[in-house]
């Protein structure tokens, strides 16, 4: 029977990116997909600076950026074409050391994911392969995996299961968490194209149509890709919907068949839902397994890749030192409020589309002199975990900063956490600890003074763990803190 440190179930960008993680850190793992291969067509097609951050953890940003365009945002616009609300991203770098939005093709990040993990030797892969049953002990799980094709059975055995396979979770069954709905159902077409040639009167971003009658969308993709997606009445056909007449019908205001391919067509129910449990023993849930929510926001792939930055460094911080219940079990307590808050804002936004909601989608909605209504995003803190309520900086995203030689901040802590000091402390440390002295980056110390901090541990995954005040306090600050940091 084979052994290995994690096993990954499902090889979307979720379990992808997990297994990147975990791979930078010399792990056996092996991913576990039912599917024969990825899926070719489009999928998710937004994420974040804060997502593109990781991909540069991982090491896939060089190669990966010209398969990205940046995106502008998104306008809200009536029946008669009028603009009800504007949420723009604007070209400029934020903290996170990337640009706020950018638009993708699924298959080209998988397929960067899947390269990247090729340079791992420890790292297995078995397609066209689905688990039956899990069985767990104190320190292991056995996994039962059929082959889709000839039925046979293999077992193997892992210190950590995580199930990245999406909204029909096997794995979710398996530990019986449940789903609680979130208030939001409702079907959708979605219709990918690709032009066949230029078409500039074409919005260059997302257009969100508030509309009682037919609610829709309009994404600008990467290249000449285009998507629209509209809601389907209850008393529509499925298979009238899908057919090629009733949708070029639709897109008759915009496109005519000859202008463009039509790449997939299909139906989704969009959803908001989120499991009561997302963790049994060393079995874990992870993107759609754990959670879903409409795609008004492009948040759902975000989410997932979300979980599995955080999930992954307190599973290495486990594999390397001592199994620590406590601190897995900070995996939800911390990421159930952050993702609760997009797929709330999120529906917001899908009422506010189907004209039965207010423009007040984010609470940050501002007016200007003309009367125009204008939203920013939201990045929420992480719930409850690790750390101290108390502590103001505690669960804030940490900026990317550079170094004299203007590398980055983060390839210090890919790995683990980091100690940054202000110039004011003196005193020298062990090599053990991973630090950075604030003294010579006048960025560095000024986000210290504005943060009222002498020091900070920052996590792998970029968010503050915890803040210290002062010198005075400084010895049992870090004495507290010593297992992490060693």
């Amino acid at each position: 029977m084979k052994k290995y440190d994690v096993v990954i179930i499902g090889f979307g960008p979720t379990g992808g990116t997990l297994a990147n993680l975990l791979a930078l850190h010399g792990f056996s793992i092996l991913i576990v997909e039912k599917e024969k291969s990825f899926y070719p067509l489009p999928r998710a097609v937004h994420f974040d600076d804060e997502i593109m951050r990781v991909f540069q953890t991982i090491g896939i940003t060089d190669k990966f950026l010209k398969h990205t365009i940046i995106n502008k945002g998104t306008k809200f616009v009536n029946s008669k074409n009028k603009v009800l609300l504007d949420w723009p991203r604007p070209r400029s770098v934020t903290e996170n050391g990337w640009y706020p939005s950018y638009r993708f093709n699924q298959p080209d990040l998988e397929r960067k994911l899947r390269s990247r993990l090729k340079d791992f030797k420890k790292v297995f892969t078995m397609q066209n392969t689905k688990v039956t049953s899990l069985k767990e002990d104190k320190k292991s799980v056995k996994i039962f995996l059929e082959d889709v094709n000839s039925k046979k059975i293999k077992e193997v055995t892992s210190k950590y299961v995580i199930g990245c396979d999406g909204a029909n979770s096997t794995i979710r069954k398996q530990i019986k968490a449940k789903f609680q709905n979130l208030g939001f159902t409702q079907k959708w077409a979605v219709v990918d194209l690709i032009l066949k040639k230029d078409k500039k009167e074409l919005p260059d971003r997302t257009i969100q149509y508030s509309n009682p009658k037919r609610p829709a969308t309009y994404c600008r993709n990467v290249g000449k890709r285009r998507r629209w997606e509209f809601a389907i009445h209850d008393n529509e056909s499925e298979k009238k919907v899908l057919s090629n007449s009733y949708i070029w019908n639709f897109l008759k205001p915009w496109l005519k068949p000859s202008d463009a391919f039509m790449e997939r067509k299909t139906i989704y129910t969009f959803q908001s839902a989120i499991s009561k449990k997302w963790k049994k023993g060393r079995v874990f849930l992870a993107g759609d397994a754990a959670h879903l929510m409409p795609p008004f926001m492009g948040q759902g792939m975000c989410a997932g890749i979300r979980d599995a930055s955080n999930l992954s460094w307190k599973i290495a911080y486990c594999l390397k030192k001592n199994h620590s219940d406590k601190l897995l079990g900070t995996y939800q307590s911390e990421r159930y409020s952050n993702v609760r808050e997009y797929i709330k804002t999120t529906v917001k936004m899908g009422e506010f589309i189907n004209a039965i909601g207010s423009s007040n989608i984010t609470g940050e909605v501002s007016s200007s002199p003309d009367g125009k209504q204008s939203m920013k995003s939201i990045k929420p803190k992480l719930g409850k975990g690790l750390g101290k309520v108390k502590d103001k900086n505690r669960g804030k995203i940490f900026p990317q900063f550079k170094t004299k030689n203007e590398k980055s901040l983060d390839d210090k802590f890919s790995l683990k956490p980091i100690l940054i000091l202000s110039k004011e402390i003196k005193k020298k440390f062990s090599n053990k600890f991973n630090l950075i002295y604030s003294k010579n980056n006048k960025n560095l110390e000024k986000f210290l003074k504005n943060s009222n901090s002498i020091a900070v541990i920052v996590r792998p995954d970029r968010f503050i763990l915890s803040s210290c005040k002062s010198i005075k306090n400084f010895k049992s600050y870090l004495s507290k803190n010593l297992s992490f940091l060693a």
